[in-house]
């Protein structure tokens, strides 16, 4: 490098040093600014979703017969099916022995309580490659029927609103969502 370039290169430097340094605070500011706006967020999000409860949620996860929680000491369940990196699959049963149409099928382990009744996951195929593919079902213990109320095929869904006799599921399934509403 000549004497004329060099001076040019040094002089450049020296400027793109400075830009670096004057804009560094700047750049971290709101860096810092845009992590506590996710937290704020989340932090709103986290709040409003205890406004609203969809009801009360039960998760299962033993081997062996156990009481469904918030089921008034009615309804037991038991894995069947373990997908592995995946649901569990589980057969329910009455804990009065009484018999019911809940023995015959395998349910997921999301259960929600309404006042109509219980809702669950009804798998459609036990085979890990035919899933997703389930009904979600109104149970009702007082008639011991199992209604079909819509066909889901992701397992990442929960009620988004309750009207009067009416329910409102939203599903996602990682690349499109949507909603679907069905009358009791």
């Amino acid at each position: 490098m000549n004497k004329a370039q060099l001076i040019f290169h040094h002089i450049f430097r020296f400027i793109w040093n400075a830009i670096f340094v004057i804009s560094y605070p700047i750049l971290a500011s709101f860096g810092l600014l845009f992590i506590g706006l996710t937290y704020l967020f989340s932090l709103l999000s986290r709040f409003l979703t205890r406004l609203k409860p969809e009801g009360s949620k039960v998760v299962l996860k033993e081997e062996e017969w156990e009481t469904l929680p918030f089921s008034n000491d009615l309804l037991e369940a038991k894995l069947c099916k373990q997908i592995m990196f995946g649901p569990s699959g589980f057969k329910l049963r009455r804990k009065d022995g009484v018999p019911t149409v809940l023995s015959d099928y395998v349910f997921g382990n999301k259960v929600r309580i309404l006042e109509e009744g219980f809702l669950l996951e009804k798998w459609n195929s036990t085979e890990s490659k035919n899933l997703p593919d389930f009904d979600i079902c109104l149970y009702n213990p007082d008639a011991d029927t199992l209604k079909p109320l819509t066909n889901i095929k992701c397992f990442d869904w929960h009620v988004s609103e309750k009207v009067d006799n009416e329910l409102s599921f939203k599903w996602f399934d990682g690349t499109q969502g949507g909603e679907v509403k069905v009358a009791l």
